[in-house]
């Protein structure tokens, strides 16, 4: 979920009225929620406005919090050009900061990581001759779109569909929303995600700030028109750990309620953690809890679905993929019918395996959750994960991470290999993606 900070104030030199726009990654959490129990989204990015003579005492606290700065944008005003924002060039401004020794700890643990600048990036033009933001992604993925959109100059999109996806008698409330992008330049890939500014005031009277979600759809969005994007929304409701009260997210609550040609802002893409291998004989393990599924969808359309695979004849996934998803009941098992249908039709490629936690027990009786899952294919994981075509990607609920680097601790054992050096080596080669919350 998106969380902006915004830092007020101007120094007086030459450089003190201008304003410098931080991209984060990571963050943990805001310093107003710093002593709350309850999870936080810690994945995507984050926009930060910072004055000059600031600059670097943001970065500490940036610091504190856990993040890693991988862009800085210089404005001088926040003046929409053609839907995009006025930016200059940041690279003298990072050499400088460079240059005294001032850098972020993108670690927390005293090792100091240089400030990277947009300088990095490259402009391109898209197909209607406008210029695109683009910066170089991991791997084998070359230039992959990023930030077409920002919060001061969002994309004002359209509801085209809003449809329930948890069947009666499940818990809460998911949807799947489907927007119109056929009058903007935004373009993305499996594995990004958007920003959604819902509309009104935060508590302090200010705009309410941008929340980022998984997409969805593939590129060429559920259509395969090149003119929709989707996400996979479920209605945020938790208890307030001081009042007991019941708190329902604020744009979590907009969205799940839109009626379609409602209007959306819309910012973004971002997001390069969780891009999907370029081979289409790569292997690919999925580990899932709730609305996590999203970025697992585009994945599994994108190798799968007949209306893809004739859009996409350079990708005709040959390999196996492998969804282990866990969810509360039954009903909730989102896309459920999409999921069983690829199955049943490609049962040499995909395999489902739920995790339904109030219906299901695990070898110890208590509930199945999807570390259980990862326990008790643990092996057959383990030697699937060591081929180096393998990618694993997690994406929900932070708290199954644990499980499952203990069950493919006592897996690697086995064969004398210790896990979390393993695992440092998939992630050092981009094989190993995780966005959990």
């Amino acid at each position: 979920m998106y969380n902006q900070g915004a830092v007020e104030g101007a120094a007086n030199i030459e450089l003190g009225s201008r304003i410098f726009v931080y991209e984060v990654v990571g963050l943990r959490q805001s310093e107003e929620t710093d002593q709350t129990n309850y999870p936080i989204r810690k994945s995507g990015s984050v926009f930060i406005r910072v004055p000059y003579n600031r600059m670097n005492q943001e970065m500490r606290r940036i610091t504190r919090l856990g993040g890693t700065i991988v862009s800085i944008q210089p404005i001088t005003a926040l003046e929409p050009v053609n839907g995009k924002s006025s930016f200059g060039n940041a690279t003298s401004v990072v050499s400088e900061l460079a240059k005294s020794g001032e850098t972020a700890n993108s670690e927390g643990n005293g090792k100091a990581t240089p400030v990277n600048a947009h300088s990095a990036e490259e402009q391109n033009k898209d197909n209607k001759g406008n210029t695109m933001t683009q910066a170089k992604a991991k791997k084998d993925h070359g230039d992959v779109p990023v930030n077409t959109y920002r919060p001061n100059a969002p994309f004002i999109g359209k509801v085209i569909s809003n449809e329930p996806l948890v069947k009666e008698g499940g818990i809460g409330i998911v949807q799947h929303l489907k927007f119109d992008l056929s009058d903007s330049n935004l373009k993305y890939i499996e594995g990004q995600s958007i920003g959604i500014i819902p509309p009104g005031l935060d508590k302090n009277g200010k705009p309410e700030k941008l929340r980022l979600y998984s997409i969805a759809s593939t590129r060429h969005g559920d259509d395969v028109d090149d003119k929709t994007v989707s996400l996979c929304v479920r209605q945020l409701e938790y208890k307030h750990p001081e009042t007991g009260e019941t708190v329902y997210g604020v744009c979590s609550t907009h969205l799940c309620f839109l009626e379609p040609g409602a209007e959306v802002k819309i910012t973004g893409p971002v997001g390069k953690e969780m891009l999907l291998p370029q081979d289409p004989e790569a292997n690919v393990i999925m580990m899932a809890t709730g609305t996590g599924i999203a970025p697992m969808r585009a994945y599994l359309w994108r190798q799968f679905k007949d209306a893809e695979r004739a859009a996409n004849p350079e990708y005709q996934f040959k390999g196996f993929s492998w969804l282990i998803f866990g969810v509360p009941t039954t009903p909730n098992l989102l896309y459920k019918e999409e999921l069983e249908e690829i199955q049943q039709k490609y049962p040499d490629n995909f395999r489902l395996t739920a995790a339904i936690s109030r219906e299901q027990k695990n070898p110890q009786g208590g509930r199945m959750y999807i570390q259980d899952r990862v326990a008790e294919h643990a092996d057959e994981l383990w030697q699937l994960i060591k081929n180096e075509k393998t990618h694993t990607y997690i994406c929900g609920l932070r708290g199954m991470e644990e499980g499952i680097d203990a069950a493919l601790t006592a897996a690697a054992a086995k064969e004398g290999v210790t896990w979390s050096d393993y695992q440092k080596q998939l992630k050092k080669g981009g094989r190993w993606h995780v966005e959990t919350y």
